[in-house]
């Protein structure tokens, strides 16, 4: 019988926190194509006090970089123990050649403005931010 073999907590931590942020960025750049910026914040020609496209932007980048980090911290303690099943693993490796290919797509678009360059900041603080904390959750309850 084999033995258990267990990633170390930093290793699963600083894995999830990059495979969230990395998550986040592609939502955010999937999302600017689609009329989905950060930049719409600092845009002065509107009169909303925050334009929804922004916000809805905001939420769907927190939700996926805190999903991402805690689905990866989940898996990574689950593929130690052998635990993940093959279809699950070929569905995992679909689905991120599938979102790597789409903003690899839009990053090919033209140069961005300052207000997209903040806007792409923001997003990797804010899914850095989110992964860290779905990664620590994970971990917490494993």
């Amino acid at each position: 019988m084999a033995e258990t073999t267990f990633f170390p907590r930093r290793l699963i931590l600083g894995a999830a926190v990059i495979s969230g942020v990395l998550l986040a960025l592609a939502v955010h750049m999937l999302g600017a194509r689609y009329g989905l910026d950060l930049g719409g914040l600092w845009h002065s020609d509107t009169h909303e006090f925050i334009p929804a496209g922004a916000a809805i932007a905001w939420w769907l980048i927190a939700t996926v970089g805190f999903s991402g980090g805690y689905f990866t911290a989940t898996l990574m303690q689950s593929a130690a123990d052998g635990q993940i099943p093959q279809r699950m693993r070929q569905f995992l490796i679909g689905v991120g050649v599938l979102l790597l290919a789409g903003a690899g797509q839009v990053a090919s678009a033209p140069s961005p403005t300052v207000s997209g360059v903040l806007a792409g900041l923001a997003a990797l603080c804010l899914g850095a931010v989110m992964a860290f904390c779905g990664a620590h959750f994970a971990l917490r309850r494993g």
